[in-house]
């Protein structure tokens, strides 16, 4: 993963990785920081380690000038060393180290510069509180994994321009400073020294831009580009900005940018893993299908197990279990999760799934029932089997397809909660019993997304996904069907249950826009006023178009496997928002903030 590079002038006529039983008896130069030190025997070992690797150069005692000098000195030292290559003996070769068969007989060294006292070891992947570690991240990234991360980071995007300039894409630079967008989440807004009282915007995406481009009569764009959205952190989400990698196409339909995207993916994760990846052409599955399946739409393939709804078998007269049947009543559904081969499980791992529902998932619980064979028939076993008659265990088991020795759990809720109790389940009881393939890389596309969704807090028609998206079936849908039975020409594009990217072929049709933003209660005006500059150019002849912008950070916390998505950005800022190396955000003084016409009122406690 380290690339070498050749260097030679005064500091170092060698990098740190590069030495070899072919350089023996030769005099070098090196330089880099004092990875550890220690005494044994008569000589003293330093690990002198740069960006590509580590040699381990020798001190004999009687170098005493030398030994003064070096004793005096912590570790993270930058030093430079002059000496004569020599082999190591047999049982001291280091087979971990490419340069582990030689060693360096230092004959004179240079303080180049001093270390303090460390606030965190950089030796050995030692686990420190992630408040420290990002606020010496400068420290943090010299550790060997996270630089390797850095590294990979670097060349994944480097591997990613080659292929997209391959494929006939322009890279091109979209602006920073623009104006607000409603794309979901929100702005970064910076105030207008020359306009007093107006802001630009931090672009959420170069979503407006990249469109433009296409009416502006260029074929294929792509961007590695920086996204800005005040939003909370996540474990696969960077609080305040991000990369993805932007794209955006002319006259091409929802499969062209499948066929366009699909093997860039392939050639990046085949090239930076060793792990099996889903061969093309992808699996493509409907919003409706994964939710009803997976309970997510951002299933994990790996994972075999599929949930189906039993509401309808709950809700039977002769059902006698009355709390689930209250639920569904006031409009909750119910979802089993099947659990394999689980005739062994001890009641410990129920009752385990039981509590851990409750108090990680804020769910009433998880009932189940255990089948198994009786007199050639199946029949249920568990806390809540006697409430259900035999016909109705039949039809649960058959619906979940399920055999005996295995189980089924369920979820009862309302709304979406349902739906995330059971993703969440599926999850768990699949990693539980072993059953998520390891080393393998599977994608999906998530296709056919509902234009619209109702808000659950104001009961608002809202765009569920990206408003620039055309609906399928065009005006006609818009005018004629129910707004929440409308589809849109919209997917995502989901590798081992994580989003990379959501996608879509645009309306260009400034017709068709002003009445898709008419559903979601903006008026002709207020479309003007924010996308008067789309809509204008729209207006003079513009191709169909679509994109995707798969993220950048996502793809690599994937390939380094890696579970928090800090561990491969370079200097991120911690969950709060903050970044507690530069300490922004800070104040600024007075003179600054009547520059830009601003006043602070603090907000009361």
């Amino acid at each position: 993963m380290f690339f070498e590079f050749k260097v030679m002038n005064k500091y170092r006529s060698h990098n740190c990785n590069e030495l070899r039983e072919s350089d023996t008896e030769k005099k070098v130069t090196l330089a880099g920081w004092i990875n550890r030190k220690r005494e044994h025997g008569n000589v003293l070992f330093i690990d002198l380690r740069d960006h590509y690797g580590i040699t381990q150069c020798v001190i004999e005692k009687s170098e005493e000038d030398l030994l003064n000098v070096v004793n005096n000195l912590r570790v993270e030292s930058v030093i430079k060393v002059i000496g004569k290559v020599i082999k190591r003996a047999s049982d001291t070769i280091n087979e971990s180290l490419d340069t582990g068969k030689v060693e360096l007989l230092v004959e004179a060294l240079e303080i180049l510069s001093r270390a303090n006292e460390l606030p965190m070891p950089v030796f050995g992947e030692n686990d420190y509180p992630e408040e420290i570690r990002l606020k010496y991240r400068f420290l943090d990234i010299r550790r060997s994994e996270l630089h390797k991360n850095i590294i990979l980071r670097s060349s994944i995007i480097s591997h990613i321009r080659q292929l997209m300039s391959e494929a006939g894409f322009l890279e091109m630079q979209t602006p920073i400073l623009t104006a607000s967008s409603p794309e979901g989440a929100r702005d970064y807004l910076v105030p207008s020294r020359l306009h007093p009282g107006k802001f630009y915007a931090l672009p959420q995406a170069p979503q407006q831009f990249k469109q433009l481009i296409m009416a502006g009569g260029f074929d294929r764009y792509f961007q590695i580009a920086p996204c800005f959205r005040d939003e909370d952190a996540r474990a696969d989400r960077s609080p305040g900005e991000f990369y993805q990698l932007d794209i955006e196409m002319a006259f091409v339909d929802q499969e062209d940018v499948f066929n366009a995207i699909e093997p860039i993916l392939y050639s990046v994760f085949k090239k930076f893993s060793k792990f099996d990846v889903s061969e093309m052409p992808f699996k493509k599955i409907t919003y409706k299908d994964s939710m009803e399946q997976y309970g997510t739409d951002k299933p994990d393939l790996r994972n075999p197990i599929t949930i189906c709804n039993l509401s309808n078998e709950f809700v039977e007269e002769d059902v006698e279990f009355s709390a689930f049947k209250k639920i569904i009543n006031e409009g909750g559904e119910v979802l089993g999760i099947p659990a394999p081969n689980t005739h062994n499980q001890p009641r410990s791992f129920y009752d385990n799934l039981n509590s851990w529902a409750k108090k990680d998932l804020n769910a009433a619980g998880l009932g189940y029932i255990i089948f198994e064979e009786n007199d050639g028939k199946l029949r249920g076993k568990g806390p809540i089997a006697k409430f259900i008659p035999e016909a109705i265990q039949d039809r649960i088991a058959i619906k979940a397809k399920l055999k005996s020795g295995d189980s089924i759990f369920f979820a009862c809720a309302k709304g979406k909660m349902v739906y995330d109790i059971a993703a969440a389940a599926r999850n768990k009881i699949g990693d539980e019993l072993g059953l998520i393939e390891k080393n393998k890389f599977k994608f999906c596309w998530i296709v056919d997304f509902p234009m619209y969704e109702k808000n659950p807090e104001t009961g608002k028609i809202d765009f569920s996904h990206n408003p620039f998206s055309m609906p399928q079936g065009g005006l006609e849908s818009l005018n004629e069907m129910d707004p929440l039975d409308i589809l849109g020409y919209q997917y995502d594009i989901v590798c081992n249950g994580i989003e990379l990217s959501s996608g879509a072929i645009r309306n260009h049709i400034p017709e068709i826009m002003f009445k898709a933003f008419e559903i979601a209660g903006y008026n002709k005006q207020q479309v003007n006023e924010k996308f008067g500059g789309m809509i204008n150019a729209f207006t003079f002849g513009v191709p169909p178009h679509g994109g995707i912008a798969p993220g950048i950070d996502r793809i690599v916390m994937l390939l380094a496997q890696e579970k928090n998505i800090r561990e491969v950005i370079l200097f991120p800022m911690n969950q709060q928002a903050q970044d507690l190396m530069m300490l922004a955000p800070a104040e600024v003084d007075e003179e600054a903030l009547n520059e830009l016409s601003l006043k602070y009122i603090p907000t009361e406690d």
